[in-house]
């Protein structure tokens, strides 16, 4: 049965067909979708025009929002060890990273205040650590591909039914997760005892903090320097102190590691090691290329 289709229908149909981008092809079928025959005889033509209509849209939508996300992971540069805060609308994660970074993201008492990352340094004993804050992971925004390649994961939660809607987000992530309970402030004594009882047998690695009054901040950076995954060794010359910026190394990293990421062939010009720290069995014994350094040591290298 013939649909009787008017000439601004076919017109439109022919900018459809003509388009060369999804926009241009929006544009016509809108057309098509305000000229399309209104008589009975056309109603699968409508359902079928308005289907893929709908379809074009959300194709289009979905390409602007993956465009998005790339441009954004593209103009973060990642530096040192890297930290996603994650939680939902009003968790307090915008506060934290000010109070970790001095940096002064957009906060206020209503849903979906960071719609972009903000990004803060915060430099703790001698690592850096780039804290980037998410907009929450129940809003569009989110960068699920932000979470699964940090290096840690801080999930900012008020209730435990939050931690639970968290983490399935969070299976492919590999970053060391730690769970920091906020607005402690808000509680009592009594809570606060009940939730540390909570977390400790579901064996989280938490920390019950507030940053409004700071509760728990100090050992959030402990954890956090914990979790890098990074030993901090220091070097120094004979007869002079050790110097004040550590060397960052993987754990389980030796000597030989040390001396060619300072330069590359160093290792072979080296006659004598010797190391005071936690590693040694005595200040300034003498070791040699394949001994395994741990946090805070103080490498001596001779090479004369």
């Amino acid at each position: 049965m013939s649909t009787n289709q008017s000439p601004e229908f076919l017109s439109a149909q022919k900018k459809f067909l003509m388009a060369q981008t999804d926009e241009e092809k929006l544009l016509g079928m809108e057309e098509m979708v305000k000229f399309m025959p209104k008589h009975k005889s056309a109603e699968g033509l409508r359902a079928n025009i308005r289907t893929r209509y709908k379809k074009l849209k959300e194709e289009i939508a979905k390409k602007k929002q993956q465009r998005k996300q790339a441009r954004r992971k593209e103009g973060i540069r990642k530096e040192g060890i890297q930290v996603v805060l994650i939680g939902f609308t009003n968790s307090g994660k915008s506060s934290l990273i000010s109070i970790l970074t001095n940096t002064f993201p957009k906060i206020a008492p209503y849903d979906f205040t960071t719609k972009e990352p903000a990004i803060g340094m915060l430099d703790y004993e001698g690592i850096s650590f780039q804290i980037i804050d998410m907009p929450a992971i129940n809003y569009e925004a989110f960068d699920q591909g932000m979470a699964n390649s940090a290096d840690i994961l801080l999930i900012i939660t008020e209730s435990m039914q939050q931690i639970n809607e968290i983490l399935p987000f969070l299976e492919k992530a590999p970053g060391k997760k730690i769970i920091a309970f906020s607005k402690s402030d808000l509680l009592s004594e009594s809570e606060k005892r009940k939730i540390e009882a909570t977390l400790k047998s579901k064996k989280y690695n938490f920390c019950i903090i507030s940053a409004k009054t700071s509760e728990g901040i100090e050992e959030l950076k402990q954890k956090l320097l914990k979790n890098s995954s990074i030993i901090r060794v220091y070097t120094k010359q004979p007869g002079r102190p050790a110097d004040k910026d550590p060397v960052l190394m993987k754990p389980n990293s030796d000597i030989k590691d040390v001396a060619e990421k300072i330069l590359h062939g160093f290792s072979s010009k080296i006659k004598e090691v010797r190391i005071t720290g936690p590693s040694s069995k005595f200040p300034n014994q003498k070791v040699g290329l394949g001994h395994v350094l741990k946090d805070k040591d103080i490498v001596e290298f001779r090479t004369e």
